[in-house]
């Protein structure tokens, strides 16, 4: 990844090239850390051939192992099978396959099959499963507890050191891209550099196609909305608490388990469901609150910001409003005054410079921000462009019933005197007369 800077207009320019540390061999969770051996002969293999060694297995001793993905610790697995194979016969242990049964004696020949319905055989998985899964709470508790994690941002130059969280929060927040909650990761940092290394080789991270530049990667990334991981891609599966929880299940059968659950309890009594808030962000600080009220108040009372008051004065359409958000999210993500356009190191000096030079509700001229650029949002999930109001609407609703005009109905009682006074009649005899 290139390090990064923000110049004075808001571009970003390269540096210089950064070289993250590489995962040493020995890791928690680093593949490779232990050989896979044969349980008759010798030979071994590192963990990422393990295809080679039962390739091995079923040609040279005629053995197969079910489900090898399940096997929470392939090593420990296959050394005690290999230790019980020394004390007794392999037919003890297997069920016995014969192949081509009805041809000739001298062409059938035995395979065995080691699998999870022998019950010692269950029993060393769901061990090992369960070492695993202490050993990756483990993991993950000192991930969280971590004071010393240090990292760039993969999606611009801020750096951030302390706790994993604040960088995970940081990418969703400011980038639009998460990768779920901190505490449900586990290998944060191999999981940070398995990321890094598709973008350094331009490669998206939720298609993972290939680009030419990474100008041409970003633009896909944003405009295809890829800028997420893909969850189907098993790659990822080892950096998530959940796929650990239970033996030979993936996050997506424990989710789906969890959902025939809730269906089997014929609780059909959603009185008292409570929708989770959308919260809206203030547009100066990260104060966020559950309805749009609160979130005036405080921008108002916090930063003397009224954008009721703007609405008002400006008489500023719905559209108008939603330019005008977007307009100054952007200028105070790029550390600039929205009023004097003048640029700044941080967003701190930003809002101090708003209040010492009183530019909080100062806006340049309309032709800054009124333009279509600001239709997109500077935040995807920014709640307070759902919420903004349309003001010709609330200006109908306040006159309307002011300018209402009354309507009289037309007496239509008497049929036959309407009939005989219709201008109707006259129009139909000068007709006949003119035939």
């Amino acid at each position: 990844m290139a390090a990064c800077t923000r110049n004075r207009d808001g571009d970003d320019s390269i540096l210089e090239p950064l070289c993250f540390p590489e995962l040493p061999s020995d890791a928690p969770g680093a593949p490779g850390a232990e050989l896979l051996v044969c349980l008759f002969c010798p030979d071994s293999v590192p963990q990422h051939q393990k295809d080679v060694l039962l390739k091995h297995l079923l040609l040279e001793h005629k053995l197969v192992i079910a489900d090898v993905k399940l096997i929470a610790d392939l090593p420990k697995y296959l050394l005690f099978w290999r230790g019980r194979f020394q004390e007794q016969p392999l037919t003890d242990f297997c069920s016995v396959i014969k192949t081509n049964s009805t041809g000739p004696v001298e062409k059938q020949e035995d395979y065995f099959l080691l699998c999870d319905v022998l019950p010692e055989d269950r029993l060393l998985r769901e061990k090992l499963q369960q070492r695993r899964l202490e050993e990756v709470l483990d993991q993950q508790q000192q991930e969280r507890e971590d004071s010393s994690f240090q990292r760039v941002c993969m999606f611009c130059s801020d750096e951030f050191s302390g706790n994993r969280s604040s960088l995970l929060n940081h990418m969703a927040r400011e980038h639009s891209f998460s990768i779920g909650l901190p505490d449900n990761i586990v290998y944060c940092q191999q999981f940070l550099d398995a990321l890094q290394m598709k973008l350094d080789n331009l490669q998206c991270l939720y298609c993972e196609k290939t680009f030419r530049d990474k100008t041409t990667l970003k633009d896909h990334m944003r405009k295809k909305a890829h800028r997420r991981i893909n969850g189907s891609n098993s790659e990822y599966d080892r950096f998530y608490i959940i796929n650990y929880l239970e033996l030979g299940k993936t996050w997506e059968e424990v989710q789906s388990e969890d959902d025939r659950d809730l269906g089997d309890d014929g609780d059909d009594d959603w009185s008292d469901w409570q929708a989770h808030p959308v919260s809206a962000v203030c547009l100066f600080c990260d104060h966020q609150s559950e309805t749009m009220e609160q979130i005036y108040t405080h921008m108002k009372e916090a930063h003397r910001f009224d954008l009721h008051q703007l609405r008002t004065e400006l008489s500023l359409r719905f559209y108008e409003q939603v330019k005008l958000v977007n307009f100054i999210r952007r200028q105070l993500h790029q550390s600039r005054c929205y009023g004097c356009q003048e640029a700044f190191s941080c967003r701190e000096e930003v809002l101090r410079h708003l209040q010492a030079a009183g530019h909080v509700m100062t806006l340049p001229h309309a032709s800054t921000w009124n333009q279509p650029q600001y239709f997109f949002p500077t935040y995807e999930n920014d709640a307070l462009l759902c919420t903004l109001s349309d003001s010709d609407g609330d200006e109908r609703d306040k006159t309307g019933h002011s300018e209402d005009v009354p309507v009289i109905a037309e007496d239509v009682s008497d049929l036959r005197a309407l009939r005989q006074s219709s201008v109707l009649n006259s129009l139909l005899k000068s007709r006949g007369s003119c035939r």
